[in-house]
């Protein structure tokens, strides 16, 4: 993929309009993780170093197009200026004169963060007259959003027709990434997939199925795939309706010399409540009152082994319901050894999705992977081999 960065114009003096994804969760009025902050950190300091003047360009949760004082972007600002270290101005407005005003008076040292996209219902649907509001504060487009750029919206697509665009460094690092896992990765490949619901990864199953050596399944889906296969889950999450679905998915890994990898132990309880008792059981044992909700220790030790003979491996998913001890244990063994291989320079790990962050930041995994996206929808999108049209557009 040819796309541009900010080294390919030259930027002094010029207004350099940023897509971000500044969409962090916020409790008790704080910020629980600044992951996403910290990810914009590079392509501000990059515009700064080369002279430009750097306006940002945000959504923040839900707001379906009207204001809502708890979604405005004004509450990131402490936190930015902090990892900046440098003013971070603000405007209440997101188009408009009073914006364009401040944007003239703005310093290449400084940074100036505009209001929510989303307060804006013109923005999802990707009007053409906001777009070109939008185009008129900057005089280049810098996407830096890759996790909203499955969205077609005036922020991501829209105004990059209307200005000389580029990808910022978060953007074109993450693109070249996974472009390199998925066409030219270092084989054996393996794809660990877990999650609750099969339905809501099929186009993704069914895309690695035929690019990967070796399929994982994990979490709740696996339990679907068990009783595809005739066994009984208990009182398990399944999608029963899924069955056929499931047996044709085990039946294409045979067709594509993709091995699947299901678990053959695993740990159950009678309810799902932290630190309650479980027992460890094959799946030819399981009972009526039985509820999976981890992968077991012998499942454990195998998909360790696979990753032993891989050389690069795609993560999306915890391997159980990790939220609550002692059901993370499958996703912490397992995502751990994955980071020392990786440490070790045996392995490239790629992992990505809200779910799956978390999970290998409980378990410590995250900073040894070689690549951990912040992006959810759209890490998973990409997976599945569709294009992105915040990406397409700057092509």
């Amino acid at each position: 993929m040819v796309i541009k960065t900010l080294n390919d114009y030259n930027i002094a003096n010029k207004k350099i309009l940023v897509r971000v994804d500044l969409n962090v969760p916020i409790e008790n009025g704080k910020i629980s993780d600044t992951s996403r902050l910290i990810s914009v950190i590079p392509t501000i300091e990059t515009i700064q170093a080369l002279g430009g003047k750097t306006i940002l360009i945000s959504h923040f949760g839900r707001p379906n197009g009207l204001y809502k004082e708890e979604l405005s972007l004004k509450q990131v600002i402490p936190d930015l200026e902090k990892l900046l270290n440098c003013p971070v101005k603000f405007s209440s407005e997101l188009i408009g004169e009073n914006v364009i005003k401040k944007i003239v008076n703005l310093e290449s040292s400084e940074v100036l963060l505009l209001e929510n996209t989303r307060f804006f219902a013109e923005e999802e649907n990707n009007e053409e007259s906001f777009s070109k509001e939008l185009s008129k504060l900057g005089d280049i487009f810098c996407n830096d959003a890759f996790s909203a750029s499955h969205r077609a919206h005036a922020s991501t697509v829209g105004v990059s027709k209307l200005l000389p665009n580029c990808a910022g460094q978060l953007m074109k690092k993450e693109i070249d990434t996974l472009a390199n896992v998925l066409k030219n990765p270092q084989k054996p490949l393996t794809a660990v997939i877990g999650g609750a619901k099969i339905s809501t990864k099929l186009d993704l199953l069914l895309n690695l199925i035929k690019k990967v050596d070796f399929l994982v399944i994990g979490g709740g889906m696996a339990n679907t795939f068990l009783f595809a296969k005739g066994l009984q889950i208990g009182n398990s999450l399944c999608e029963e309706n899924l069955k056929e679905t499931s047996l044709r998915i085990i039946s294409a890994c045979n067709d594509n010399n993709c091995e699947i990898i299901l678990p053959h132990d695993v740990v159950v309880a009678s309810e799902f409540v932290a630190n309650t008792n479980y027992n460890v059981k094959s799946v030819l044992d399981i009972n009526n009152k039985d509820m999976i909700l981890d992968i077991g220790p012998s499942t454990c030790d195998k998909i360790n082994e696979i990753f032993s003979m891989s050389k690069t491996i795609i993560w999306n998913g915890p391997m159980g319901a990790f939220e609550l001890e002692p059901f993370d244990k499958g996703t912490i063994q397992t995502s751990v050894y994955a980071s020392k291989l990786t440490k070790n320079g045996k392995l490239i790990s790629v992992a990505g999705g809200g779910d799956t962050v978390s999970a290998l930041k409980k378990s410590g995994a995250e900073k040894d992977f070689t690549y951990v996206s912040l992006a959810g929808g759209a890490f998973l999108e990409w997976m599945e081999g569709k294009k992105l049209p915040g990406v397409e557009c700057l092509l």
